[in-house]
């Protein structure tokens, strides 16, 4: 049970002995690396103007990654045993990365195509699948995702950020592994909220009515109906319509990671390296009232003239941050440099600067709808002159990060940052300043998402919302809130994720109140068991992409669900 008196960064954190002796520590070296760079650049971080994510791994790690599994895969360690090792070691083998890769880097982990990619692994090793090890394999993918969902053992207190991109399979045997996935997840307990799982939506594989991976999609989306995984990587979309579908992945929440100016394309083997995200309503805040008018297009200028002032800084702390990783050694990243789960080798390189330009620098940014309506007195998606000013402002912003990587030769890109801990952090620091509506209600709206008490219907949502993914190629979702679990309604999700392809979403997600009584297992969206009239009740709901129990939620993110209707 939690306790009320602990304080929560994430909705992830369990506390134990470890996990306290650990904040300890993460609290002074938070202070002392606050204390170790420019004040300005300190003060901006304190005052909210900005927020140096995961600032206690400030120059000594990278965020995250997804895995190079297949080019260095061990299939030495497997010789000599029978077919029933061989499937055991191998998920030893992910559990082991995940577990110490965990510990390694400050951020989520991806298997770019784990359908795919396990079903090569179990070729490649001579594995015969009859009905035995058939089996027995889709049992291991069951207790692998249990294991994804139980540990809580990264810095004693947090989950393992494990996200498995599916969809792909054209054979007999990852189509079988896909299978297995989203039918384990959908027969687990609905307390069984993790790993992430996203499903890669393409034509010609698994999208027309006639693709013989139809049947996959249609048993993701019921597993969706009533267990909100998988969310969906839409293939077909204008983002990703020209991009390998196979060199398409989530990481974390939602990161995104493509192009890479060093030679490489797409996520295998890259990851984040660090990301910063901006505080639009502060500035806009500070647009309004140094200009003291209702003159929009005046504070609109001032308000972009805030922000490229303040990105010019956070580029500088990326770029400080990053060669600061540059000077660690490559002992200090063990797994990843012994398993090369990066696109370069760490012990062939000259240097890190080899294997880390590879990863993307992210300037994110959150609040914008709470920024549009300052500067404006207007909800922007209320109007088209809204939605045209509000997809300007990011096409600002994605044009600034294209600049850095033409002036720097790195890959900076524009983050629609999840904004768990600053969606409250932020407003709570503003109100100290200003009075506001926009303030009083206790959170943010992430990134360029309406307001989730919009009152738009889901294809007006989808549709208001399609446009910006385009521009926000550090990563970006828009999720569907339904007023209850849409159970068993493939075709209705089906129509939602036609939308989203026609209106240019690249990742898609669908929300809805989960409870599960505690006395009797009863599910749906209640605040008394209608079965047995327990109010002891587990809320699982969707914080920043991940699923978690609603009371570990922070108190932003509590807030924001409170003021959540349905589309």
């Amino acid at each position: 049970m939690k306790n009320e008196n602990t304080v929560y960064e994430n909705a992830s954190m369990r506390k134990t002995y470890v996990a306290r002796v650990f904040d300890s520590g993460e609290r002074i070296t938070k202070n002392r690396i606050l204390d170790s760079l420019s004040p300005s650049w300190s003060e901006l971080h304190k005052d909210g103007h900005i927020h140096i994510h995961d600032l206690d791994a400030y120059g000594l790690t990278y965020n995250c990654l997804t895995f190079d599994i297949l080019r260095h895969f061990p299939y030495s360690d497997y010789e000599g045993l029978s077919d029933v090792g061989k499937i055991l070691t191998v998920f030893r083998y992910f559990e082991n990365l995940v577990s110490k890769v965990g510990n390694e880097q400050s951020g989520g982990m991806g298997f770019a195509n784990f359908d795919k990619d396990l079903a090569t692994i179990l070729r490649n090793l001579n594995v015969t699948l009859g009905d035995g090890t058939k089996g027995l394999l889709r049992e291991i993918i069951g207790d692998f995702i249990l294991w994804c969902n139980d540990s809580h053992e990264r810095m004693g207190q947090v989950s393992y950020y494990v996200t498995l991109n599916i969809g792909l399979a054209e054979d007999d045997l990852s189509r079988y592994i896909c299978e297995s996935v989203i039918d384990s997840f959908s027969s687990s307990p609905a307390d069984v909220i993790k790993p992430n799982i996203v499903f890669k939506v393409k034509g010609g594989i698994n999208y027309g009515p006639d693709d013989p991976g139809r049947y996959l999609l249609e048993k993701a989306l019921m597993c969706s109906s009533k267990k909100m995984i998988p969310t969906y990587i839409l293939c077909d979309s204008k983002p990703n319509r020209d991009i390998d579908p196979n060199k398409l992945s989530i990481m974390g929440c939602r990161t995104r990671v493509v192009n890479d100016v060093n030679g490489m394309v797409g996520p295998i083997g890259r990851g984040n390296i660090d990301n910063i995200s901006i505080n639009l309503p502060r500035l806009a805040f500070e647009s309004v009232n140094v200009l003291s008018t209702s003159d929009t297009d005046r504070c609109f200028s001032e308000f972009k003239r805030r922000w490229t002032e303040l990105a010019s800084t956070v580029v500088e702390i990326l770029l400080d941050r990053y060669y600061k990783l540059l000077q660690m050694d490559k002992t200090d990243f063990p797994t990843v440099s012994k398993y090369n789960l990066w696109c370069e080798d760490f012990q062939d390189s000259g240097n890190l600067e080899e294997v880390f330009r590879h990863g993307t620098l992210s300037i994110g940014f959150i609040g914008l709808s709470e920024a549009m309506e300052i500067l404006t007195g207007k909800k922007y998606y209320a109007s088209e002159d809204g939605r045209t000013m509000a997809l300007e402002f990011v096409r600002f912003m994605r044009e600034f990060t294209d600049s850095c990587i033409s002036k720097y030769k790195m890959n900076f890109s524009l983050l629609a940052t999840s904004g768990e801990l600053i969606s409250g952090r932020f407003p709570e620091l503003d109100g100290k300043i200003y009075d506001s509506k926009l303030i009083e209600k206790g959170y943010y709206t992430n990134s360029f998402h309406v307001d989730v008490d919009s009152g738009l219907t889901a294809l007006d949502k989808i549709r208001t919302e399609g446009p910006f993914h385009e521009l926000c190629n550090g990563g970006c979702i828009t999720y569907v809130e339904f007023g209850e679990a849409p159970f068993g309604n493939v075709e209705g999700l089906l129509e939602l994720v036609d939308c989203a392809i026609e209106s240019g979403t690249h990742y898609l997600g669908f929300n809805y109140p989960l409870d599960i009584c505690k006395q009797c297992g009863e599910k749906g969206a209640f605040d008394i068991c209608p079965n047995c009239g327990s109010q002891s009740i587990q809320r699982i709901r969707r914080v920043s992409g991940y699923l978690e129990v609603l009371d570990y939620f922070v108190k932003g993110k509590k807030n924001e669900v409170s003021h959540r209707s349905r589309n």
